[in-house]
């Protein structure tokens, strides 16, 4: 009887990778907490969790014969963030403390998916008789 990884791991794989791109995009709204004009991204987790499982791409159309096919991702759910505070003069809309708030919270997220995933992987080792060592 053949095992499918994707039914053994549901949702958890797409959601790893989502946690992973929105742990970038947090990270770089901290980054540029101090850049003029630079505005906070977020992305939605319920549509990008939807795109991953769907694997949407992309393709970019080609204007002459000689380019290539090209197939990008292309992620609508990433999105500005609504400030929380009042513009400071300079137009950047980053607070810093909101954005530490959610990167722990995507961080504590995306750990327990991983040992959601580890465990499921032990359980198929033991199934499959190695023990889960």
């Amino acid at each position: 009887m053949a095992i499918s990884l994707d039914k053994a791991f549901g949702i958890h794989q797409h959601a790893l990778l989502v946690r992973s791109d929105r742990a970038e995009v947090i990270a770089s709204n901290i980054a540029n907490a101090d850049t003029p004009g630079y505005k906070a991204k977020d992305i939605d987790f319920a549509s990008a969790l939807a795109n991953a499982q769907n694997k949407q791409n992309y393709k970019m159309s080609k204007t002459h014969e000689k380019h290539f096919d090209l197939s990008i991702d292309i992620d609508p759910s990433s999105r500005y963030r609504n400030p929380m505070q009042p513009d400071t003069g300079d137009g950047n809309s980053v607070d810093v403390q909101v954005e530490r708030n959610k990167f722990m919270e995507n961080s504590m997220e995306y750990q327990a998916s991983l040992q959601w995933l580890n465990g499921k992987v032990r359980s198929l080792k033991k199934a499959l008789g190695s023990g889960g060592q």
